[in-house]
């Protein structure tokens, strides 16, 4: 079954569905979601929208913080650009119905935001929504999308692979001296197990990020690096993928999947101890718990690591227990679930992987290095993050991307026709049968998970690093012969691309001998500006 689009978006957060509210206006647009179009990164995230709105801050305070974050692999006019474009996204978030947090009488029209401030940040800066920015967003753009008549919505629907000019002309199909482009994608409708080809115009890579790589996680299980692996398979070039963010802060409990205690807890005050209630973070950082991430989760490693113990704490019951209550409401009620009452005890927390700073390389409007193919959000390596992402930087990031890569490809689109688009094979799996070996999916999908927490987390070394490579390689091999010789299925793609997510991490790990930012080698712990002051670039062979 072929279908024809204008845009076809592969991911349902903030930046595919902005995107997809601005171009939709111009040409048809297919929204493929491989669960429910609210399951995504940006319905997770609590703690709000960077962005400059107080008098006593300014663009260049936002900058500079940015800048320090990154560790000196920022790309500083990305950076300008996302920091000044920042406070007219969030009004167009406003004007479309989003309600964040102001302060007293304060009206849609004069707004002054309840203003929060987290990790990194010289001022208070971060616009929320109590602390469910993301589900708030979420919720508003859905609503949005599902009324647009242009818009057609694929839940259920997992893309296999882009589908490039470049791949059809190596099997002989397509003639054509055209370069390199994207002309669409192969995606599975999971109920029927029924593979789509997908024919369009301009494709947008949005799936976020691959926190599921780890098997310890604030992301939600969607999060498999589906975007980054099919974007490398089609010849995309990939940037500094060994700089995995872990937030410091998850809650320990063996039943509390994936719940992320918010940088507002520490930006309010909340204070990091250990199990005899001492603080601890004065020794690592000037800051001290306002300390960047990468600087709070190493601090928290090497004290669970001297210690022994399953987790260190995080302290907010000194404040008023009513200003806990309205400021967290979901948190505290969270907590209370599972048996910590965070205005009267501190709250157990450890490290987890949360966010990718590297992914796709893109220019400054999204664009790839492959013709027709845009990537934003998680997915995308925009060189905002540089070397470590500065705490809540990431959503202002989709915003003003998903805006100057909509405009871009409305440009691009109006150049297009499908004369231009060559007519696609439809999906090939003769040869191919039912698994019965179910077992090797979930075998190697947790072995990929533990080692990668092991040998590829907070603190890295050759040694470690090495073992990751030798175990990934004999993974890949399995993979790879399993994946032709048995029917597609989604646990199966979602394998493929943790694997292949996993080996590029340990490539780039690899690559970079000295500690920067979020990538923490023992053999190379200083910075070295002299040889490593640039991007990590990866790229496909085209006999691979």
């Amino acid at each position: 079954m072929e279908f024809e689009t204008d845009f076809l978006i592969i991911g349902s957060g903030v930046a595919g569905l902005m995107f997809a509210l601005k171009v939709a206006e111009f040409g048809d647009v297919a929204l493929v979601t491989k669960k429910g179009i609210m399951d995504s990164n940006t319905a997770q995230a609590q703690g709000g929208i960077a962005s400059v709105f107080d008098k006593v801050d300014s663009f260049d305070l936002h900058i500079r913080d940015t800048l320090a974050s990154g560790d000196g692999l920022c790309n500083k006019e990305v950076v300008e650009m996302i920091v000044k474009n920042g406070p007219d996204r969030i009004m167009e978030l406003i004007n479309l119905g989003v309600h964040f947090n102001l302060k007293g009488k304060s009206s849609k029209k004069n707004c002054d935001f309840d203003l929060g401030r987290e990790g990194g940040h010289s001022k208070k800066r971060i616009v929320h929504a109590e602390d469910m920015t993301g589900l708030e967003i979420e919720t508003v753009l859905v609503r949005h999308v599902k009324n647009h008549k242009r818009i057609t919505l694929f839940e259920n629907h997992i893309a296999i692979d882009l589908i490039t000019c470049s791949t059809l002309l190596k099997s002989g199909l397509v003639t054509t001296n055209h370069e390199e482009s994207c002309c669409g994608a192969y995606v599975l409708e999971r109920e029927t197990k029924q593979v789509k080809t997908f024919r369009s115009k301009i494709t947008l890579l949005a799936t976020g990020g691959a926190g599921k790589v780890y098997i310890y996680t604030s992301n939600p299980d969607v999060a498999t690096g589906d975007g980054i692996a099919m974007g490398y398979r089609a010849g995309a070039t990939l940037s500094n993928l060994e700089f995995v963010q872990f937030h410091p802060t998850c809650l320990y409990h063996p039943e509390a999947k994936n719940f992320l205690i918010s940088e507002a807890v520490r930006g309010d005050g909340g204070i990091l101890v250990d199990s005899a209630g001492n603080s601890f973070m004065e020794k690592y950082d000037p800051q001290k718990d306002l300390a960047c991430r990468d600087v709070v989760a190493r601090a928290i490693d090497t004290e669970l690591k001297k210690s022994g113990d399953d987790s260190v704490f995080l302290d907010i019951s000194h404040k008023n227990s009513e200003f806990i209550r309205n400021r967290f409401p979901n948190l505290y009620e969270k907590c209370l679930t599972f048996g910590t009452d965070m205005t009267t005890e501190p709250i157990p927390v450890v490290p987890a992987a949360h966010y990718m700073c590297g992914g796709i390389k893109t220019d400054s409007s999204g664009r790839t290095d492959i013709l027709n193919l845009y990537a934003i959000g998680e997915t995308a390596c925009t060189g905002l993050h540089g070397a470590n992402r500065l705490a809540s930087n990431s959503l202002i990031e989709a915003l003003v991307y998903a805006h100057m890569a909509a405009k871009h490809a409305i440009k691009d689109l109006e150049a297009l026709d499908f004369k231009s688009v060559p007519d696609l094979p439809p999906w090939d799996e003769f040869g191919t049968t039912d698994s019965d070996e179910v077992i090797m999916v979930s075998h190697n999908w947790d072995e990929i998970r533990r080692f990668m927490w092991n040998y590829v987390g907070i603190v890295r070394s050759n040694k470690r690093l090495e073992r990751a490579k030798r175990r990934i390689e004999n993974i890949q091999n399995e993979i790879h012969e399993y994946y032709w010789n048995f029917k597609i299925a989604g646990d199966l793609i979602e394998l493929r691309n943790i694997a292949t997510v996993a080996e590029l991490i340990i490539k780039c790990a690899m690559l970079r001998k000295e500690s920067r930012g979020l990538h923490y080698n023992i053999e190379y712990p200083d910075r070295d500006d002299k040889l490593w002051g640039r991007d990590t670039i990866i790229k496909r062979l085209a006999a691979s």
